[in-house]
């Protein structure tokens, strides 16, 4: 039975904080540690997640380089980071191990595997994994897809052993009955924003999924009333659903992350795609993580969700974190666009917990139209000095791996690529959250 950690006190919000202990700006160029021609780039935080029962910290990318175009073996971190006993203060971040998904024939999944590579003919032909948990008792990893959208398990080293049953409502649908995981259907999931997040029961018994936005015949660009799905562990099907209603869905709006808390409460973490990054607008930044609540949720599976018509889950209205309040001077003091990871981690010895969040930084690559990648370098420097200053319409770009034939973001003209240019880091900030924040947190465990 999983250990409850329960406080007496009653605590009304505000009498609380997290605290912003400190952040880390990753080299963008730091290669993971897989072997030979598949070693590439970290590429960071689409999820992270800390296994309490095995004192992991694990780290997933999306599907690669320039949104898959490239080919790329998807894979997932395992990562040590120093944690300080009593501050909470991060250090000296390192890769462990590289883990390359692999499907049952022991081949390397690509972002772009030909179709029935995951023996899943109705989940589309790529995979693009965002949240992963570890499952307490057997270890075994479980990630969730944007694409299909689609829920998977594999063996620690990587081998596929199962994909869950999607919701056929989720999936996306032409008006004429086909699939069209290429693009938007006339119902079901948009097109990159199926399961984003993903959070595991105390005990196992339950994996939820959260589709990035909403989908298609439920509001589309402008809907923000959104979906989790609760799956069976033990059958892999689908046995709820639940709305949550995001603030707004303006600015590419969305959800990012999901913890759970306990059984019953969760962190969600919402932001919009403004702020620094390979291809966003600066401003205005809005990265928040909120408490919710399932308890009283009503199971919305047979229903059409709607702005008007919203049966949301308990949401705290106040943000538990706002992720946008804190910034790095390696980063010219700008919040990063891609907020995608969160997890509870170790407590400190005054009983807080360490509560880590990081950003994807999409490999530091673009394309352009035709589907040629570039490597993104930024002037940091002159970001920091000057508060006004565009740091990605003055980046530049340079073909992937060679810093020569390079041209500015902004015009196209010729570029020299300066010493004082960088790749995009990817950030983790470290939060000292009290206990009092989070009294009810029931960390998974052995059943």
């Amino acid at each position: 039975m999983s250990l409850l950690v329960l406080l007496t006190v009653a605590v009304s919000p505000g009498q609380a904080q997290p605290v912003f202990v400190n952040g880390l700006a990753l080299p963008g160029e730091l290669l993971d540690r897989a072997v030979g021609e598949s070693r590439f780039r970290v590429g960071y935080f689409s999820d992270i997640y800390y296994d309490p029962n095995r004192n992991e910290w694990w780290a997933l990318s999306d599907r690669g380089p320039g949104g898959g175009v490239l080919s790329y073996s998807v894979r997932v971190q395992r990562f040590a980071v120093d944690i300080h006993p009593v501050t909470g203060a991060i250090s000296r971040f390192r890769i462990l191990e590289t883990v390359q998904f692999k499907n049952k024939l022991g081949e390397p999944l690509d972002g772009i595997f030909p179709g029935g590579a995951l023996d899943t003919s109705n989940l589309g032909n790529s995979f693009d994994p965002e949240g992963l948990v570890v499952h307490p008792a057997t270890g075994n990893l479980l990630v969730s897809d944007e694409y299909g959208p689609s829920l998977y398990e594999f063996h620690r080293d990587g081998t596929l052993i199962r994909a869950f049953k999607t919701p056929e409502t989720l999936k996306p649908v032409n008006a004429d009955g086909s699939y069209n995981f290429d693009g938007d259907g006339a119902t079901g999931r948009r097109t990159n924003r199926g399961f984003e997040g993903l959070a595991i029961s105390p005990d196992g018994a339950f994996v939820y999924a959260m589709l990035q936005s909403a989908m298609v015949d439920e509001g589309a660009g402008n809907g923000f009333c959104n979906r989790i799905v609760k799956f069976s562990y033990a059958t892999g099907a689908a046995v709820a659903q639940f709305a949550y209603r995001m603030e707004s869905a303006s600015q590419g709006r969305g959800i990012s992350a999901l913890v759970a808390v306990n059984a019953n409460d969760f962190l969600v973490l919402e932001r919009n795609n403004r702020g620094i990054g390979v291809g966003a607008e600066a401003t205005p930044p809005n990265k928040k993580v909120f408490k919710i609540n399932l308890a009283a949720a009503t199971d919305v599976s047979g229903q059409t969700l709607s702005n008007a018509s919203c049966p949301s889950v308990t949401k705290d209205p106040t943000p538990f974190l706002d992720l946008a309040a804190n910034t790095l001077p390696e980063l010219g003091n700008r919040v990063p666009e891609k907020w995608e990871g969160l997890a509870i981690g170790p407590r400190l010895n005054n009983g807080s917990f360490v509560v880590l969040a990081g950003t994807d930084n999409d490999y530091s690559v673009t394309q352009n139209g035709g589907g040629t990648q570039f490597d993104v370098y930024f002037d940091f420097p002159t970001a920091l000095a000057n508060p006004s200053f565009d740091a990605f319409a003055n980046s530049i770009q340079c073909p992937i791996g060679r810093k020569q034939d390079c041209f500015f973001t902004n015009g196209g003209a010729p570029a020299k690529l300066p010493r004082n240019f960088s790749l995009l880091p990817g950030v983790l900030h470290s939060y000292r959250v009290p206990a009092a924040d989070l009294p009810l947190y029931d960390p998974p465990s052995f059943p």
